[in-house]
């Protein structure tokens, strides 16, 4: 089973609406039903009257029930009471048949009836050693305490997991879990079992059964959020549920089925705790998976925060968004040239003379005196470069000395001269 799950990689946050309908195709018609019949409350929450019998012989609780169901007084609870021979019933007031009013008194007598027609005449076959009447005030205090006992869970719970996670994830665990109950009541409903003390402790066991899935769930998330920063929520969120998956099918398995096994071998006062646990069993794995997880990346969106330890909660949209390029340095601009005659000083900004597109620099004019003769004359001269008008004395003298000028002439030279 390990070997089976322990590369699992499924996609449950993408499956969440339609566990979402299927939550709703349960919890809507369980409640319209309680809200038009209600739930059936056992003695313990109504009231009833409590007998103790002391057979003759052991005959057996299932024998008793049959002679109490015989009678038709009906949800009777029958449990053996110290030795073999003692039996406790509880029948609730008014489900005798025969009674009249609905007393203590009339019920007892009717359980006696019963009784002797199925065991025999008392005091041979039984002796009924005690009555005794449960008023439905103590039924009203047990209810009571049962409901602010679920109160108190999810207090301590929200309160534990946002110290220890961050509230956040405290939120969605309570969310999940009442979300458990809601189902798990629907469920109740839908078999009209009977509401006994056994019954609300095996609500209490799944409350604390499914809170503890869901925690395990949120620390391998909060581990995987320091590990891969870089992975959005989603993502983590499965990959989170895909490793404690091998421990969830193991522990949640061998649990149904040994309250599969309670359904069928268990007596009358057991099953409906075995059926409860059951369920709640698998609404409560249900739930870790495809509630707590979807309602805790829905809070996480629509109240972005850190975990416990800072590690950033990324967004999906986030993070599939392209990582967009470092933005580049602006582009420095060009000192002015110095060439072209630039005017500094004191007070003054500098001006460069501004070139045309293709001029060429003032660099590249500096030929050499047999460049020029190579290329010919200058513009303007009349040479081979264009016409631009008559050339001049000077130009002429050039162009006939094949590029040199006149001879100067001659003369006293400085170095010559009188001193």
């Amino acid at each position: 089973m390990i070997r089976l799950f322990a590369t699992a990689d499924y996609d449950f946050i993408k499956w969440r609406r339609w566990a979402y309908g299927l939550t709703a195709a349960i919890i809507i018609p369980g409640f319209s039903l309680f809200l038009v019949r209600g739930l059936n409350y056992s003695i313990e929450f109504t009231g009833g009257t409590l007998i103790q019998v002391q057979t003759a012989q052991p005959v057996g609780a299932e024998r008793i029930r049959g002679a109490l169901d015989a009678a038709r007084i009906r949800d009777a609870e029958i449990q053996q009471f110290g030795g073999p021979n003692d039996y406790v019933i509880r029948a609730r007031i008014g489900t005798a048949g025969t009674t009249a009013e609905g007393t203590t008194e009339a019920t007892a007598a009717a359980v006696d009836s019963a009784l002797a027609r199925s065991l025999g005449p008392p005091p041979a076959a039984f002796t009924i050693v005690r009555t005794e009447a449960v008023g439905p005030k103590v039924g009203r205090e047990l209810q009571g305490k049962a409901f602010l006992a679920i109160f108190f869970s999810f207090i301590v719970t929200l309160v534990y997991l946002a110290f220890r996670f961050e509230w956040r994830f405290g939120l969605a665990a309570v969310l999940a879990t009442f979300h458990d109950i809601l189902t798990t009541i629907a469920f109740i409903r839908y078999l009209d079992l009977e509401v006994s003390l056994v019954v609300v402790g095996a609500v209490l066991t799944m409350v604390g059964y499914s809170l503890n899935d869901t925690i395990i769930i949120f620390d391998r998330v909060r581990e995987n959020l320091r590990k891969f920063r870089r992975q959005n929520l989603y993502e983590i969120l499965n990959l989170s549920i895909n490793e404690t998956l091998p421990r969830s099918v193991l522990t949640h398995g061998t649990t149904m089925a040994t309250t599969i096994a309670l359904v069928f071998l268990a007596g009358e006062v057991l099953r409906p705790f075995a059926l409860v646990m059951t369920f709640a069993i698998f609404t409560g794995t249900f739930s870790s998976i495809y509630i707590a997880a979807p309602l805790l990346m829905y809070i996480e969106k629509r109240w972005p925060g850190e975990d416990a330890r800072g590690a950033r909660m990324f967004r999906r949209a986030a993070a599939d968004a392209p990582a967009s390029p470092p933005a580049s340095p602006p582009p420095r601009r060009p000192l002015p040239s110095r060439r072209w005659g630039v005017r500094r000083g004191p007070g003054r900004r500098a001006h460069a003379r501004p070139r045309g597109a293709g001029e060429p620099r003032r660099g590249d004019r500096r030929d050499t005196r047999g460049e020029r003769a190579r290329r010919g004359a200058r513009p303007g001269a009349g040479g081979p470069l264009g016409d631009r008008g008559p050339a001049s004395p000077r130009g002429a003298d050039v162009v006939a000395g094949a590029g040199r000028p006149p001879e100067r002439p001659a003369g006293p030279t400085r170095s010559s001269g009188a001193r």
